[in-house]
């Protein structure tokens, strides 16, 4: 079997967690199936073609980059039996590429536009676009791959006219051998963090998704003692990166001991930091599953996170972590939680060795490709 596994990010260009995904999936997929990834970039190479948006189109809107992209990705397709797309920056190409070629269309729906409003304040116009390439792709796809049970119940609400039987759930996966503890202490010093004291971790990208500012009001009251470390790059919008950077100068004013790493860390450093961390925190506002919150748990940490989307199917309350609603108390429930965690060092280690049990178990990327090409299987059959 053939296929075609499109993504806009591919090692080394990876900054969120679809990318991590497909990363991990690829490697996994390339073990049992004819595989060819199709990504953002430059060049050819290890089974990966890379595609850049058309020169012409330099300076235009983002949205129309991408279709640019896509149309280059279905052209390239024509020897698959199948293709596999993620996220709405390849998934117009997965579709064009099913009419194009006559092959079945698979998507991996790792979010959502309705459910991303603030993504208009990123594309402007784009949105309606990335709106629409999302819809007419998932809408006509033979089948769709939902990361969570939360996140079917969302593609089923959003577009009521797909027919349930055609989406599937496969949670996200984690390797284990690569996000496990660390307890060498060499990135910690060169941070400058203090080892005598504890410290709650953040690692993600400034997007309003990811509920940064509510994090930076949270942590402003915690224990004194705890110390703060922000992983946090790329933002989205030069709006949002001035609204972080004014909250981070407030916190830093407000407490000492307060870390912000402006770039995405290399993956050795980032476990490094999940493993001594006294509490990884996930304050999200949407979610499809959080697989940051299994890279912690896998790590041995224990994990603050909001009760939203899948992220409860991933992090077991008061087993591996807290949840914490996400309503009108949400930042002062944030800091609650994570004072929790802080005043009770021996829960969290349990709490810790619970998640990395939890992820070993229950989380491997064999399986997550193993029934991906089942369903692959299914979809071929019935092609």
């Amino acid at each position: 079997m053939r296929v075609g596994l499109l993504t806009r990010e591919f090692p080394p260009d990876v900054y969120g967690g679809a990318g991590v995904h497909v990363e991990f999936l690829a490697r996994e997929l390339a073990r049992l199936v004819d595989l060819d990834v199709h990504a953002w970039g430059e060049g050819r190479g290890d089974g990966v073609l890379r595609h850049r948006s058309w020169t012409a189109l330099d300076g235009a809107n983002d949205a129309l980059r991408t279709f640019s992209v896509d149309l280059a990705m279905a052209a390239g397709l024509q020897d698959c039996e199948l293709v596999h797309s993620h996220t709405w920056y390849t998934n117009l190409g997965g579709h064009l590429a099913k009419l194009l070629h006559g092959v079945p269309h698979v998507m991996t729906a790792h979010s959502l536009e309705p459910l991303r409003p603030w993504k208009a304040e990123q594309l402007g116009g784009g949105y309606a676009l990335s709106s629409w390439a999302e819809r007419t792709a998932i809408e006509a796809a033979d089948a769709v791959i939902a990361v969570s049970g939360a996140m079917r119940e969302d593609i089923l609400g959003c577009y009521p006219a797909l027919e349930p039987g055609r989406v599937h759930v496969v949670h996200n996966g984690i390797d284990t051998s690569l996000y496990r503890p660390d307890h060498r202490t060499d990135v910690l010093d060169r941070i400058g963090l203090d080892r005598s004291r504890p410290y709650v971790l953040f690692v993600g990208r400034i997007t309003r998704q990811k509920g940064v500012p509510h994090l930076l009001r949270a942590v402003r009251d915690i224990d004194p003692a705890a110390q703060v470390v922000l992983c946090a790059g790329a933002p989205d919008t030069p709006e949002i990166d001035r609204e972080f950077r004014d909250l981070f100068r407030e916190l830093s004013r407000a407490r000492e001991g307060v870390h912000w790493i402006p770039r995405m860390l290399p993956r050795p450093e980032v476990v490094q930091l999940l493993t001594h961390a006294a509490a990884f925190v996930c304050p999200s506002v949407y979610e499809p599953l959080g697989i940051v919150n299994l890279e912690a748990m896998a790590c041995g940490t224990p994990v603050v996170a909001s009760r939203v989307g899948g992220i409860p199917e991933v992090v077991e309350d008061g087993r591996t972590g807290l949840l914490v609603p996400l309503d009108d108390d949400f930042e002062a429930g944030l800091a609650r939680a994570l004072d929790t965690v802080l005043g009770d060092p021996e829960a969290a280690r349990r709490m810790g060795e619970a998640g990395r049990e939890r992820a070993v178990g229950e989380f491997g990327w064999d399986t997550v490709a193993r029934r991906t090409v089942r369903l692959y299987e299914e979809v071929l059959k019935q092609a």
